[in-house]
């Protein structure tokens, strides 16, 4: 048996290709590259309201997750989480909330949106690890782009 035969896919791969069973229109896509960044900036100043300190955990949660599925990507999502610490930081406390919540919204709509364009359902409806996958499918489109292998 030849050996390439026997060698499995490696489980960012597996979950990216899942994922991108339902984000095939590109207008869908176009719609995840713009929306799922502005989700991840503005559950990080969620937590940010509670505790500056609370983002700078669950961000380093998630990239411990991130960085067992690929280096590669781990570093690009710790440039993406590094700069939307520091727009955090710099925006006056009392802007945090309601920028944060607007951008929730408006992106999740936009999802929304998206989904019924693709006409297929979110894929965190079957997998809750889809929420995190999504900024990686993100980030895929731009390393591919850029020719950097994750």
């Amino acid at each position: 048996m030849d050996s390439a035969s026997t060698v499995s896919p490696r489980r960012i791969d597996v979950l990216l290709a899942r994922y991108a069973e339902s984000h095939r229109h590109p207008m869908n896509e176009l719609i995840h590259c713009i929306c799922v960044p502005a989700i991840v900036f503005s559950l990080l100043g969620l937590c940010w309201i509670v505790s500056p300190a609370v983002a700078l955990l669950v961000a380093a949660a998630v990239l411990a997750w991130y960085l067992r599925l690929s280096p590669p990507f781990a570093v690009g999502m710790l440039a993406m989480s590094a700069v939307m610490l520091v727009v955090l930081a710099r925006l006056p406390l009392g802007a945090v909330l309601p920028v944060s919540a607007s951008v929730f919204v408006l992106a999740w709509i936009g999802q929304f949106i998206g989904h019924r364009i693709e006409g297929k359902k979110p894929s965190f409806f079957e997998d809750l690890r889809f929420l995190l996958v999504r900024p990686l499918f993100v980030l895929a489109f731009l390393y591919r782009r850029w020719h950097i292998a994750y």
